[in-house]
């Protein structure tokens, strides 16, 4: 006798069915319904974003430009050290160059010296910043106008192409008087360019003292050849980019620091201060600017020589990345 489905007896009482898990009598459960999508329902949803057979396709975008201007490191950012430190610095943190600072170190004032470093450490030496600081009267001679000769002969002798100078002392009367001639006779003897920097009044307190003569001003003056520097724009508290648009392509070098517009010539790490540095650099990508890019930075509140290290690597890198733009020139 075969048995009866329950579901024929409508007063039958339904037989519950029990099985193990995984037993073989075990009852399925009920598939779920297959959703159906109408034809034009399923056209309608968008395609995967992105899937790994496709080519990812980026919007179009202007190429990055990249110039050739050359990054330095000044061997005064690793004052009190010497210039050997410097250099070696310079060659392990990846810098293009370095610029010599002549002072009381005897390796900065030897031509020979300066030249087995730069050989060893494979680094171009791109300018010379002749002895013309108040700690550096005395260095290869008391003379202003012999320092800048031996400079020159320097700078041709090591192969760098800018001599930096400072306008005289107010109490070196004859050679400030002499200055701006004297200046634009010797660029016109060499291929050498003698870039006159800017400089900024002393201030104590209250009290403001002019040092400089002709003036801190280099733009007053008919010179060939200017560096800018954004420390020294900093203390003497004005507009760096309209300094910059006077110079115009006189403009053949700068000196990258930051600074907050105190009373000191700070010289911070790029971006640390108030001054526009990125805004600098990348117009000077913009522009083509046909110069090198020095960081002359302070380093003596560095902690130690490792913090001293970090600090110059983040100065050459925020260098880098703002010299990079996406507009090309031309």
């Amino acid at each position: 006798m075969e048995d009866e489905d329950p579901a024929d007896d409508p007063g039958a009482r339904p037989r519950r069915r029990t099985a193990r898990m995984g037993g073989a009598g075990a009852a399925r459960p009920p598939r779920p319904p297959r959703l159906r999508i109408p034809r034009k329902a399923a056209a309608a949803r968008p395609a995967p974003l992105l899937r790994t057979t496709d080519r990812l396709v980026l919007p179009p975008r202007p190429a990055l430009h990249i110039p050739d201007t050359k990054v330095a490191l000044s061997t005064a950012s690793v004052y009190p050290d010497n210039t050997a430190i410097a250099f070696e610095l310079a060659a392990a943190l990846g810098y293009d160059g370095v610029e010599v600072m002549v002072w009381n170190d005897p390796i900065s004032q030897d031509p020979d010296a300066l030249r087995a470093l730069a050989d060893k450490h494979r680094l171009p030496i791109l300018a010379v910043h002749a002895p013309c600081l108040l700690i550096t009267q005395r260095v290869w001679s008391t003379d202003p106008w012999t320092k800048l000769k031996r400079a020159r002969a320097a700078a041709e002798r090591l192969g760098a192409d800018t001599v930096v100078v400072h306008p005289p002392f107010r109490w070196q009367r004859q050679y400030a008087r002499d200055f701006v001639r004297g200046i634009d006779r010797m660029a016109g003897e060499t291929a050498v360019r003698f870039a006159v920097e800017n400089m900024y009044p002393w201030r104590y307190k209250d009290r403001e003292m002019l040092a400089y003569a002709p003036g801190w001003d280099v733009t007053e003056e008919e010179y060939r050849h200017f560096t800018i520097d954004l420390s020294h724009a900093a203390t003497s508290r004005i507009d760096a980019f309209a300094m910059v648009d006077r110079m115009g392509e006189r403009l053949a070098h700068v000196h990258l620091a930051d600074g907050s517009g105190s009373g000191k010539d700070e010289h911070l790490i790029p971006g640390r201060g108030n001054q526009p540095c990125a805004e600098l650099l990348e117009r000077l990508a913009r522009t083509g600017f046909a110069g090198h890019v020095v960081l002359e930075v302070n380093t003596r509140r560095s902690g130690s020589p490792a913090e001293r290290e970090a600090d110059l690597a983040e100065a050459l890198a925020f260098t880098r990345l703002h010299l990079a733009t996406a507009t090309r020139v031309g």
